[in-house]
Order: structure tokens, then sequence, then C-alpha cells
């Protein structure tokens, strides 16, 4: 499953370096939620949720039906 996921994203990524930004692929859980992590512009973007669920997860799902959610993991939580 990773190796799916990776390959989604390595189509989406050029999209997002485009504008400065990235995405980590940090785990896929055994629920099939994948958890990211958003990085460069896109990690400190007002936008970053809408490009989340309606970029990221719309075609992760789309390409893989598998998959319940994508998940930024922030570098700092609290």
């Amino acid at each position: 499953m990773r190796e799916r996921v990776e390959k989604v994203l390595e189509e989406i990524r050029p999209f997002l370096q485009r504008d400065g930004g990235d995405v980590e692929l940090l785990d896929v859980t055994e629920e099939n939620v994948v958890q990211v992590r958003l990085r460069g512009a896109c990690g400190s973007c007002p936008g970053a949720t809408m490009t989340l669920k309606n970029g990221i997860e719309r075609t992760m799902k789309e390409r893989i039906p598998e998959i319940r959610s994508v998940e930024n993991v922030p570098y700092f939580t609290m």
C-alpha cells in the first residue's frame, strides 16, 4: 500500500512544488489513513487544509479507493 501511495504523491508533488511547497509521506496506518506532513509554503499556507482535502485526499481516494482519509501531521503538535 505504501508504494501505491508514494506513486500518487509523486504525481501530486510537482503541483505543490510549483508554489514552493511539498508533501512528505509519514505513514499509512492499518486503517488505510495516509499520514503526511505538508512542507515549505504548504506547511504555513492558510489554504493548506483545502489543499490537503480537496487536492491530495481527493486524488488519493480516486487512485486508491481503499484509502479512508489523508491527515496532515504538523511538525509541532501541542
